[in-house]
């Protein structure tokens, strides 16, 4: 369960790049109901997405030539600097190094040693996503990778998650359970699932992150977002113990996932 209270390692911060801000806000508006507040010109266009007057997202322009739109995930730390030079140490790659944004947060965006990437922030207090775990906003975090045991080594360094192994349905191989340190399974945030290259066509075989996002219908949401120019990977589909979900894009290529979990 993610929560608002953000542990070291637990996701505190989304956003999304997109090569068009103004059909990415109507996209998601559509399709989640949230409502985009740009920050204006000196932002460079980038904004915030609520729902209900909270805070569940970020939207911003792509920043790097060549870039694919995509979900970035923020996971919050104690301290950038050491965070930046942990990944070092164990192979991965700073991609943006620490940054001060509004005040005394700290920011920085990294590759794990497969290619995944993710960010941190380091946030004075409670600052982050505002709303979570609720219909509309973000209850999972998920990542697609070549090596489940390398990325529990990097991560475990890096952060100190626990993982614990489950056996999917049908012979579909392991996923990976991650918890925060020193939190119980009632804090349980996100998986990681090995794939082959092959399957990974979104990125050229790069391992990548993305959420999941909550939905009161997953079979309406993804009607809502395939008539408004997304696309679906897989499902939808039930997955026992889990709930509904299907695996999507928006019209720029960003995935995603829809989940309405099951109930109690």
């Amino acid at each position: 369960m993610i929560t608002t209270d953000f542990l070291p390692g637990s996701p505190c911060w989304l956003d999304l790049g997109a090569p068009d801000i103004g059909a990415a806000a109507a996209f998601y508006g559509t399709v989640f109901g949230w409502e985009f507040e740009s920050f204006g010109p000196d932002a460079g266009g980038y904004g915030v997405f609520r729902l209900g007057g909270k805070t569940v997202a970020g939207l911003g322009p792509l920043t790097e030539e060549g870039a694919r739109s995509a979900w970035m995930v923020y996971f919050a730390t104690p301290d950038a600097e050491a965070a930046a030079r942990t990944v070092t140490e164990r192979g991965g790659t700073v991609r943006v190094a620490p940054l001060t944004i509004e005040g005394e947060s700290r920011m920085a965006q990294f590759s794990d040693p497969q290619g995944g990437q993710f960010a941190v922030l380091q946030a004075p207090g409670s600052q982050g996503l505002e709303a979570v775990d609720v219909t509309g906003s973000l209850t999972w975090t998920e990542l697609y990778t070549t090596d489940v045991g390398a990325a529990k080594e990097f991560y475990g360094a890096l952060f100190g998650w626990t993982t614990s192994d489950m056996e999917l349905p049908g012979g579909g191989g392991t996923y990976a359970l991650i918890t925060p340190a020193g939190a119980g399974e009632d804090r349980m945030q996100g998986g990681i699932m090995q794939l082959p290259p092959e399957a990974l066509d979104l990125t050229g075989g790069r391992p990548y992150w993305h959420p999941v996002f909550g939905s009161a219908d997953c079979d309406a949401t993804v009607a809502l977002l395939t008539g408004k120019g997304g696309s679906v990977q897989m499902g939808p589909e039930d997955a026992e113990g889990v709930g509904r979900l299907a695996v999507c894009t928006d019209p720029f290529g960003a995935d995603f996932v829809v989940l309405k979990p099951v109930e109690g």
